[in-house]
């Protein structure tokens, strides 16, 4: 059976993505940042939840460690700062090393296993990736910045691992609340995405699947919008 860790995968667009592994026939293990956060893993078959802090090395090397194999790994972990944090550098600094810097980290400690399988890396980049967002400047910077990593990973790591990213709209999660709760701004999401609608968790872990698939073997360093149709217009 194939193996992969999911970051962040404890709830949200993550957990979505680890039901859809499940189904694909891995065994998915996936990581939350708290306790509570891994203790409300729902039980299923196959599935694996651990506590991890991808801005430790310490942490890292240890659930890599524990690992028997590993053929996909998908970096979902992130963080958005709201009120103007990301406007400190504090703030800045938070989110890149989450996000950014906690995504090479992962992927730096996946590749000696990823190398034994031949296997996959799909990190979470964002639609952001690709527009300027003006309230959030560290974690649209972040996800800039993973997407040109996924690139760069995808060319260094060649043939051996295949390196691609997703890059999900407006999703529905815990990091969407406020925009969900604002009447007028989610009339204008829901406007302007062609598909006419929030997604959901489990409308991103399809994507995923394919891409750590054999279907998708001669597909490496690509950026793919999952986002209903919104960065078409």
């Amino acid at each position: 059976m194939k193996q992969a860790l999911i970051t962040g995968g404890a709830r949200g667009i993550g957990f979505g993505i680890a039901e859809a592994m499940l189904a694909a026939g891995y065994a998915v293990t996936v990581s939350g940042l708290t306790a509570e956060e891994v203790a409300g893993v729902p039980g299923r078959a196959n599935l694996t939840a651990v506590k991890l802090d991808v801005t430790s090395d310490a942490e890292v090397t240890a659930c890599i460690g524990r690992l028997k194999g590993l053929d996909a790994l998908v970096n979902c972990a992130g963080i958005i700062l709201r009120d103007g944090q990301e406007f400190t550098v504090q703030g800045f600094q938070k989110v890149i090393e989450v996000n950014l810097t906690g995504t090479m980290r992962m992927c730096l400690a996946a590749h000696p296993l990823l190398q034994q399988s031949a296997g996959t890396i799909v990190n979470t980049a964002s639609v952001w990736s690709f527009f300027g967002g003006g309230l959030v400047p560290a974690y649209t910077a972040s996800k800039g910045g993973v997407a040109q990593l996924t690139k760069a990973l995808a060319v260094a790591w060649a043939p051996a691992i295949r390196v691609n990213a997703i890059a999900p709209g407006w999703v529905e999660t815990a990091l969407t609340e406020g925009a969900r709760g604002d009447a007028a701004r989610s009339k204008a999401i829901v406007e302007r995405t062609p598909q006419g609608r929030w997604g959901k968790p489990e409308d991103i872990g399809g994507a995923v699947v394919f891409l750590c698939s054999d279907a998708a073997s001669f597909i490496t360093g690509t950026v793919l919008p999952v986002d209903g149709g919104y960065t078409a217009k």
